[in-house]
C-alpha cells in the first residue's frame, strides 16, 4: 500500500456524541458494502454489553477508501473510565477527528481526550454533530471549542483548526450549518477533510522494523492477536523478529498471521508497510505496549504513560451459601487467571493478591470501568464476591490525598436546588454555573468518594431528565467522612424459601429486594429498613391456618413490586460490612460471614 496515500485518524468524543454512528455512515457511503447487503447498525460496537448499554467500552479499528486513499479509523471510547484505551490508541493515528454535539458543546471527556490528542501534538479536525436537533446552537459550540483549545495551550496553527458540520445519524455533512441539504446529502466533506489536513504516516521503509502493540483483539482460533501501527520497517508473514516486552526483556517470535482492517473485518495480508495499522499473530502472551522490532537491531518504543487507577475493589471466591450452584468457575484460581488475562489487554487495570485473606484486590479507573469488568465476568460463568469500592488515596509530605473528579452536571431550573444540595453533602464544590433556556449547566470539583453511588440518587432527584457525566482532575486533600447509606437492610434469619404472606407483612418495614418463591440463606440482604439499624426477619413465616373464617383476616395478598437494582446500583448501595455475591444467574447483597447484625 502506497504510503502517501494512507490516512490514520481516532475519533474521539465524549460518551454519546455519535462517534460510533459516524463511523457507520463513512463506511456504509464508501462503497465497501453490496446494496442488498444487510449492515447492522452501530457496526463498530461488536460487544454484548456496547450493543446493550449502547456506549463503546474497547477501541476498534476499521478503513474504508475514498478517492485512492485509504483511510483507517480508530473508534474511541467515549466514557472516562476507559481513559486508558484513548492514551494508547492515539499512538496510532496521525491525525484525529474530535465530535462535539450541536447541542451540549464540549463536556468533561471532550476535555480529557482533546488534552491527549494535543500531547500527541495531532492535527484535529472538529465535526460539530447533531445538527439536526431542534436546540443545535453551532456558532456557541465552535465558540466553546476554540476557548477549550485555548484552555489547553494549543499552538497557534492547532488553533486554526477545520469545522464540518454533519448529522451522523441522517448521513449528511456541511460545511456551513446554514447550507441546504441536497438529495439526502452526504458525508463526502468528513472524508475530503481527512485527506485534507491529515498527514500520511511518516516513517521510512528501509529503517528497521517497529510495530508498537496499541490494542489487543481475540481469535478462537489463532490466540491473541497484536493491534497498532508499522512506524518503521516492513512486516512479513513468517518473519522472524523479536518482541520488546514492558519489563525491558527480549523474546524471538515468528508472525504466523498478518490481517489488514477493511470496513470492520480483518483479511489476512501477505506483508505490511510503513503506516498501515495490523494485526497480527505469533505471540501467545502479546500485552499492549510491547514492540515487534528486528533481531539483528532492536529498536523499542517508549511505553504509554497510563494515568493511575483511582479506584480499587476485593474480588473474593464465593463463600454464600449458595457458593457452586450456579457459577461454572468459581475458585480463586479461576478468577486469578481470568484477571490476569484481563491486565494483559487493559493497561489501565492493576490486580494484587490480598494479604489479610483470600482474593484480590482490582484497581481501575472508576465504577463502570470495573463493573464492566465483573459483568463481562458473569456472563463467562464465573461465580464470586466483591466489597465495596474503595478510593485509592496517596500520602505526600505527611498529608492524605484523595482523588477528585471534575463533574458536569446539565439539569432543567426546577431541580437545581436538590442537586446543589445533594453535591454539597458529597463534599462537592461548585465552581461554574451557566444556564440558557431553562436548563442550568454546573460543574463541581468533588472527592471521587462523593460520586460512589450518587448516580441512582442523581436519576431520582432530576425525574430521570438530568445529565451527568465526569473526567479525573487530580488528587487533592482528603475531605473527610462522607456517608454512603443512612438506612439500616432486612437480614434473613434463617434458610428458607420466601413467601408472599411474610413479605406483605414486611413492606411496612422497608423496601424488598426480592419476589415471592426467591430461595434465601442466612445474613442475605432482601430489602432496606426504614430506620437506621439492621433488622433480622423471617420472610418464610406463613399464614396460621384454621378451619374459621376471621372478617378481615382473609383479605388478598397485595404485594409492592420490588426495588431492582443493576449490577452498578447494587454495588454503590453496599456498605463496607455487605458483599454483592455475582453468579452468572444472579446478583445478591449480603453481610459478610461473621459480621455482628446492629440493631
Amino acid at each position: 500500500m502506497e504510503q502517501s496515500k494512507i490516512r490514520n485518524v481516532a475519533i474521539i468524543a465524549h460518551v454519546d456524541h455519535g462517534k460510533t454512528t459516524l463511523v457507520d455512515q463513512l463506511f456504509k457511503q464508501s462503497g465497501m458494502f453490496r446494496d442488498n447487503q444487510e449492515v447492522s447498525e452501530r457496526l463498530m460496537d461488536s460487544m454484548d454489553l456496547e450493543r446493550e448499554r449502547g456506549i463503546t467500552i474497547t477501541a476498534k479499528n476499521g478503513s474504508y477508501n475514498f478517492n485512492d486513499y485509504w483511510i483507517n479509523i480508530i473508534d474511541t471510547p467515549g466514557h472516562a473510565d476507559f481513559g486508558g484505551q484513548v492514551e494508547r490508541v492515539l499512538r496510532m493515528a496521525d491525525g484525529a477527528l474530535l465530535l462535539v454535539d450541536a447541542q451540549e458543546g464540549p463536556m468533561p471527556q471532550t476535555y480529557f481526550v482533546l488534552k491527549k490528542a494535543l500531547e500527541n501534538k495531532l492535527p484535529v479536525i472538529v465535526v460539530i454533530n447533531k445538527i439536526d436537533k431542534p436546540a443545535a446552537r453551532c456558532e456557541w459550540v465552535v465558540d466553546q471549542v476554540f476557548d477549550l483549545f485555548v484552555k489547553l495551550n494549543a499552538p497557534d496553527d492547532v488553533l486554526d483548526f477545520p469545522v464540518v458540520y454533519a448529522s451522523a445519524k441522517n448521513g449528511y455533512s456541511l460545511l456551513d450549518p446554514e447550507d441546504p441539504v441536497i438529495n439526502g446529502g452526504s458525508m463526502v466533506h468528513i472524508s475530503q477533510m481527512i485527506v485534507d489536513h491529515t498527514p500520511a504516516p511518516t516513517g521510512s521503509s528501509d529503517e528497521p522494523l517497529q510495530m508498537q502493540v496499541g490494542t489487543i483483539d481475540y481469535s478462537p482460533y489463532l490466540g491473541r492477536l497484536g493491534i497498532g501501527k508499522v512506524v518503521n520497517g516492513t512486516m512479513r508473514l513468517n518473519q522472524p523478529i523479536v518482541v520488546a516486552r514492558r519489563d525491558g526483556t527480549i523474546k524471538p517470535v515468528r508472525i504466523s498471521k498478518i490481517f489488514r482492517f477493511e470496513c470492520d473485518a480483518k483479511i489476512a495480508v501477505e506483508s505490511a508497510g510503513v503506516g498501515e495499522i495490523v494485526a497480527v499473530a505469533g505471540m501467545e502472551d502479546v500485552t499492549v505496549g510491547v514492540t515487534f522490532t528486528d533481531p539483528e537491531n532492536p529498536r523499542p518504543l517508549p511505553l504509554v504513560t497510563i494515568d493511575p487507577p483511582t479506584i480499587s475493589m476485593n474480588f473474593i471466591p464465593n463463600d454464600s451459601p449458595f457458593a457452586g450452584k450456579e457459577g461454572k468457575f468459581v475458585t480463586s484460581r479461576h478468577i486469578n487467571d481470568r484477571l490476569q488475562r484481563e491486565i494483559l489487554a487493559d493497561v489501565a487495570l492493576q490486580c494484587e493478591p490480598l494479604e489479610d485473606a483470600v482474593g484480590f484486590k482490582v484497581s481501575g479507573r472508576g465504577e463502570l470501568h470495573l463493573s464492566i469488568l465483573i459483568e463481562k465476568m458473569r456472563r463467562e460463568g464465573y461465580e464470586f464476591q466483591v466489597t465495596r469500592p474503595q478510593v485509592i488515596l496517596k500520602e505526600k509530605d505527611g498529608k492524605v490525598l484523595e482523588p477528585y473528579e471534575k463533574l458536569t452536571v446539565d439539569v432543567d431550573e426546577l431541580y437545581q436546588g436538590p442537586v446543589i444540595e445533594k453535591l454539597g453533602k458529597q463534599k462537592g464544590q461548585l465552581e461554574e454555573m451557566n444556564s440558557a433556556n431553562g436548563m442550568v449547566r454546573m460543574v463541581f470539583n468533588i472527592p471521587t468518594r462523593g460520586l460512589l453511588g450518587y448516580r441512582s440518587q442523581f436519576m431520582t432527584d432530576t425525574k430521570g431528565m438530568g445529565m451527568m457525566s465526569y473526567v479525573f482532575s487530580e488528587y487533592g486533600p482528603y475531605a473527610g467522612d462522607i456517608i454512603n447509606r443512612v438506612s439500616g437492610v432486612l437480614l434473613v434469619k434463617e434458610p428458607c424459601t420466601a413467601v408472599a404472606f411474610a413479605l406483605f407483612n414486611l413492606q411496612e418495614r422497608g423496601k424488598l429486594f426480592i419476589h415471592p418463591g426467591a430461595p434465601l440463606y442466612p445474613g442475605q440482604i432482601i430489602g432496606e429498613h426504614s430506620r437506621s439499624t439492621d433488622l433480622v426477619v423471617n420472610p418464610a413465616k406463613g399464614k396460621k391456618l384454621t378451619n374459621m373464617r376471621a372478617s378481615g383476616t382473609d383479605d388478598a395478598v397485595v404485594l409492592t413490586p420490588p426495588v431492582t437494582m443493576s449490577l452498578e446500583e447494587c454495588i454503590a448501595y453496599i456498605n463496607d460490612d455487605e458483599l454483592v455475591e455475582v453468579t452468572p444467574a444472579s446478583i445478591r447483597l449480603r453481610k459478610r460471614s461473621g459480621t455482628k447484625i446492629r440493631g
